[in-house]
């Protein structure tokens, strides 16, 4: 948008009455409004967050090795780049009895559940091939329907909430995230502490508490996402500031949808161009931390040897020492405690990050919570006092090594980096995107996602094992490093739709 089409509709947006509603503005929004449109982020970020601290965890007992684990992982970025931009584009030019995006946002819940009650199962029910392979194809499932969802969640805030209201419906979407996020890191250790389930698991097997944890997600996320597909009233084409639904759209054939969507790509705006070596390095170091925590504390403060990670070595002695798996799993429920604080830090951050942007501007918010984020994870290493000590946790009491809970600080920065990396680039991004195509460029824009996470997922097992020898924290500091050079790339993202940001308050 230029200097001049800005002015101009500063000008007649100024000289509308802001109480009334026209087909080329969309109406203010009360809280609880935003707060429905949102709503369903929390349970398939409850998901992911499943996911996140225990895929790992799963990959790791059904058989695979710390140089494999990365590879697995890349179905999860992989998914994201063929789901996002194809939902997108398709959510566009979709209108049905249910809406524009919440047909995407009820299938993609759906089809999340299933994985997530199959994947804790490869084990039980693997058949005709590994249970390690069975698993890997439910994380691509689940990862694939988690996108499906995300994407149109993204779209549909961009649809409902006013311009005016923008920062605040990414920082509500970014506090439901981070609550769903905490609740769900923490089940597997609150199964396990306060109910009772078993968290070990023998070689090839999946522990009770993670099992029943994915089922508890399942629900979850599926009532969540009801929730925002049944309480939010989509806005037809061509009324509030939507663009109209063409029907040469409905008709295009698919050669036509992908010569439109890389047409798109080689014009998309100049700011998405530039966020993309911010999200480069900052979801470089967020993959690293997904796959590799677990071993990282694992070995770093609890003490375990790296070869407890090989399934050569596990195969060749036939059991498990009984000390050995009871400190996986400790280790393994640890690292959903310290995920779920990272999340907590990022739902408080979320709270005021915009009033934080009103002040200073997006950009120095941004990169400032980038670099609290890369100082977090250097400071992980200095983490490892290995001296027992009890902790209440207020919902039990359990005893861990004291460097364990020095993570909690670490966390603190990790979180702010989180909150800023789910608000912040889309918040500068929405004001830059045509009305008509916000769906396809959402989903172009889950590019700077998922390419960074596959040129992780790629190198980092190599690296950690050509050069750090399998010591996975020194994987996590590399992490740090990616995460400040996100920080310094801020720095060359022109930010020019500053809105104005108003607050819960406001409303």
């Amino acid at each position: 948008m230029t200097t001049t089409d800005a002015d101009t509709n500063k000008s007649i947006n100024e000289s509308i009455n802001k109480n009334t509603t026209t087909a080329h503005q969309k109406p203010r929004l009360n809280f609880w409004q935003i707060w429905n449109v949102s709503f369903g982020f929390l349970g398939v970020q409850f998901g992911f967050a499943l996911q996140n601290a225990n895929a790992s965890r799963i990959l790791s007992d059904l058989g695979a090795d710390l140089h494999s684990l990365s590879l697995f992982w890349l179905v999860a970025p992989i998914m994201g780049l063929l789901i996002q931009p194809i939902v997108g584009s398709a959510s566009d030019k979709t209108w049905n009895r249910l809406g524009r995006r919440n047909p995407y946002i009820l299938a993609g819940g759906f089809a999340a559940a299933i994985g997530m009650l199959l994947m804790p199962n490869s084990a039980t029910l693997a058949s005709f091939i590994t249970p390690l392979f069975f698993g890997a194809m439910m994380l691509a499932l689940m990862d694939a329907s988690f996108n499906l969802a995300f994407q149109p969640f993204r779209a549909l805030v961009s649809d409902m909430v006013p311009a005016e209201q923008r920062n605040v419906g990414y920082s509500i979407q970014s506090f439901l995230i981070n609550i769903g996020a905490v609740f769900g890191s923490i089940l597997p250790f609150v199964l396990t502490n306060v109910i009772g389930l078993e968290n070990t698991a023998s070689a090839g097997s999946v522990a009770p508490s993670v099992i029943w944890a994915f089922y508890i997600g399942a629900s979850v996320m599926l009532g969540s996402v009801l929730w925002t597909v049944f309480r939010t009233k989509e806005y037809a084409p061509g009324t509030n500031g939507l663009a109209p639904l063409e029907q040469n759209d409905i008709e295009q054939t698919i050669s036509d949808k992908l010569a439109e969507f890389f047409g798109l790509m080689k014009t998309m705006p100049s700011t998405m161009k530039q966020l993309a070596l911010v999200q480069f390095f900052s979801w470089f170091a967020l993959f690293i931390m997904w796959v590799y925590t677990m071993p990282a504390i694992a070995q770093h403060i609890w003490g375990i040897d790296a070869k407890w990670f090989d399934p050569h070595y596990l195969e060749s002695i036939g059991t498990i020492p009984a000390h050995i798996a009871k400190a996986k799993g400790s280790a393994g429920d640890w690292v959903g405690i310290i995920f779920a604080a990272y999340s907590f830090f990022a739902a408080i951050a979320s709270l005021c990050m915009a009033k934080v942007a009103s002040k200073v501007g997006r950009k120095l918010t941004y990169s400032v919570s980038l670099l609290a984020g890369g100082i977090g994870y250097l400071s992980i290493i200095l983490m490892q006092n290995p001296e027992l000590i009890m902790v209440n946790l207020g919902i039990t009491q359990i005893e861990v090594p004291q460097g364990a809970v020095d993570l909690f600080l670490p966390m603190v920065g990790i979180g702010i980096a989180w909150a800023a990396i789910l608000a912040m680039p889309y918040a500068i991004l929405a004001g830059s995107l045509p009305v008509k195509q916000t769906g396809v460029y959402m989903g172009i824009f889950n590019f700077t996602i998922a390419a960074p996470q596959i040129v992780s997922g790629i190198f980092a097992g190599w690296i950690l094992t050509a050069v750090f020898n399998n010591q996975a924290v020194y994987i996590i500091m590399m992490a740090g490093v990616s995460m400040i050079l996100a920080a310094l790339s801020v720095y060359f993202v022109k930010d020019g739709t500053e809105d104005k940001i108003t607050t819960c308050n406001d409303n």
